[in-house]
């Protein structure tokens, strides 16, 4: 069983900011798989179905970023989810727009979702950071993931919520390294064939 988990602040003023590149890819995750629509409870939006063969919920708390952790202790106590196999998806202003790690437990680098998903289940659940790219100056963080992604990011940001929703049943039967490594490959740009002259 798993829990997937996006990050995001609810209603329409935030739904297409950066912040919320974790609701995103949770929405794709659980339209491409067929999840039953997402219902409210456990103080957010829960949806459940299938991925990779593994039965599992996928979970919008609404409770605003940082209080996150309450709608995933809820959700992970009802269906006894123990932290191991609660994945969490995630916008992470430490790496390169584009660019994404999967990691578990460790530091939340000031993620205000992430410092409160910790205080309520510890520190052992996975991550998928999705890199959104930091600011030059430190006061303009705030600024630039509660901005909307805009018409260029799109380069860079479909390609890669494809990818991660295409290879997200690796995610759910615990193969991280093989979900890094076909995303890669899927955002790995093709050669262009060479032209040769006509004869």
């Amino acid at each position: 069983m798993l829990l997937l988990v996006g990050l995001g602040n609810p209603g329409p003023a935030y739904g297409r900011n950066r912040h919320n590149v974790g609701f995103m890819a949770l929405e794709a995750i659980a339209g491409r798989y067929g999840f039953a629509s997402f219902r409210r409870n456990f103080h957010g939006l829960i949806a459940e179905g299938l991925l990779g063969g593994v039965r599992a919920y996928a979970l919008k708390p609404q409770t605003f970023m940082n209080r996150s952790g309450i709608a995933v202790q809820a959700a992970s106590q009802f269906y006894k989810i123990p932290p191991g196999a609660i994945v969490v998806l995630h916008d992470e202003i430490d790496l390169a727009t584009g660019k994404i790690k999967v990691k578990r437990g460790g530091g939340n680098a000031g993620h205000n979702g992430l410092r409160n998903i910790d205080a309520h289940i510890g520190l052992d659940y996975r991550r998928v950071r999705i890199g959104v790219g930091r600011p030059d100056e430190p006061e303009a963080i705030v600024g630039h993931v509660l901005n909307d992604f805009d018409a260029a990011d799109h380069a860079w940001l479909d390609p890669l919520l494809a990818a991660i929703v295409e290879n997200a049943p690796l995610l759910a039967l615990g193969d991280d390294p093989g979900f890094l490594n076909r995303v890669a490959l899927a955002l790995k740009p093709r050669p262009v064939p060479s032209r040769t002259s006509a004869a």
